[in-house]
């Protein structure tokens, strides 16, 4: 959501290239880095390619603030970087509107003040040195399990590892899965955001859906966005201290030529800039608009499809996901327009494809590959795979 930020709010020290001397400024919004260590190509870990070479310009190559926690002893975890507090307990899984009523409840740490975490905030504790591989016994969650409790779904009792979401306040503008109200949630277990019915099937009609809750506290302009338009084909959001390209790639491209097409700009210097890259999973995530659909504020560009739709964005960020031997072969992508999907509904199962996860959803494509072996999409939901995905370039 794109807000103007109240005066005199502490935060976080950002550094900004310049002359000899950094100069400081305190920015109310900084975006964590995704924990994200190794470089890899469409197949796994590679050495960190050099400027000009294949697959330069990825994740682990532009860090952002690396995470820091402190586990306060008394139940709660504070994130040193956003300075938000969060309950480190997994707790129980919980419908949308307890999850929403329990924050006033919450008295861990002796404090009162708890309140559901936006999808922002919650966001900015996913880790992306995390891997999915299945089962649980094989992989490793999205969520640093030193300071948080974790569980994946419960195998034994028929659940799916990936059983294992979490709720976060904000609600979806629009439907999802044939017209269900939906709030979205992170699933550390599998390193997405969807947008989750609040409602699902059950035995005798429709029944509530249950996720986890984690509670914040802290930085209430954690997530607000202040865009300035500087009148050069950029925007500056003075929130993050991050500047975007105004206008998107024009065109959709596989992951490495995304890569490849950041480097080309910075060799043209355009817009006057030679240090553009390809954001990571955080830094694009930090200017969706969940309050739209498109996720967009008015101040960007984006292309129309053919089909009506928004493109797909890719991130610089690998997504760990599926087998050991896939390891390393898809990226992370955002969804600015719908988050589609290939699913079958009552009465007549008809094949559909339908908005399934949300304008803003995360999940990831193939990093190369012809979407055209993908007619029906893939996942439980008949994800729909671009590969051909669009840039929108980051710096600062």
């Amino acid at each position: 959501m794109s807000a103007r930020r109240p005066a005199g709010l502490l935060l976080v020290t950002a550094w900004c290239c310049g002359g000899n001397a950094p100069a400081r400024g305190a920015v109310p919004y900084p975006v964590v880095g995704t924990g994200q260590t190794r470089c890899y190509d469409d197949r796994g870990p590679i050495s960190p390619p050099s400027p000009g070479q294949a697959y330069y310009g990825q994740d682990t190559q532009h860090p952002g603030p690396a995470p820091a926690y402190r586990d306060d002893g008394d139940g709660t975890v504070t994130d040193l970087v956003t300075r938000l507090t969060w309950v480190r307990a997994r707790g129980g899984k919980v419908t949308w509107e307890a999850a929403v009523k329990g924050a006033a409840a919450c008295r861990v740490g002796g404090l009162q003040d708890w309140r559901m975490p936006t999808i922002k905030e919650l966001y900015s504790l996913i880790n992306f040195d995390g891997a999915f591989r299945g089962w649980a016994a094989r992989s490793t969650p999205y969520l640093d399990t030193r300071f948080f409790e974790f569980a994946y779904g419960d195998e034994q009792r028929g659940e799916r590892a990936i059983d294992s979401q979490d709720w976060s306040a904000t609600e979806y503008v629009g439907t999802t899965m044939g017209g269900n109200p939906t709030a979205f949630g992170v699933n550390f277990a599998d390193g997405r955001i969807k947008g989750y019915p609040k409602l699902h099937p059950g035995p005798g009609g429709r029944v509530a859906h249950t996720l986890y809750v984690r509670y914040v506290r802290g930085n209430p302009e954690y997530g607000r966005n202040d865009f300035h338009d500087n009148g050069d084909g950029t925007v500056t959001d003075r929130a993050t201290g991050l500047t975007w390209s105004q206008a998107d790639s024009g065109v959709g491209m596989d992951w490495p030529a995304a890569l490849a097409w950041v480097q080309a700009r910075n060799t043209e210097r355009w817009l006057g800039h030679g240090d553009w890259r390809l954001p990571n999973a955080k830094e694009l995530q930090s200017i969706e608009d969940y309050t739209r659909i498109p996720a967009s504020d008015p101040m960007f560009w984006l292309t129309r499809l053919g089909d009506g739709d928004y493109p797909f964005y890719w991130t610089a960020t690998t997504h760990l996901d599926g087998p050991p031997e896939r390891q390393g072969g898809q990226a992370v992508y955002l969804c600015f327009g719908r988050a589609l999907g290939w699913m079958r509904f009552p009465p007549d199962f008809r094949l559909q494809l339908v908005d399934v996860h949300g304008a803003g959803a995360q999940r990831s494509d193939p990093k190369r590959g012809e979407a055209r072996d993908y007619p029906y999409g893939r996942g439980p939901q008949g994800d729909v795979v671009r590969i051909d995905n669009f840039v929108r370039c980051v710096r600062g």
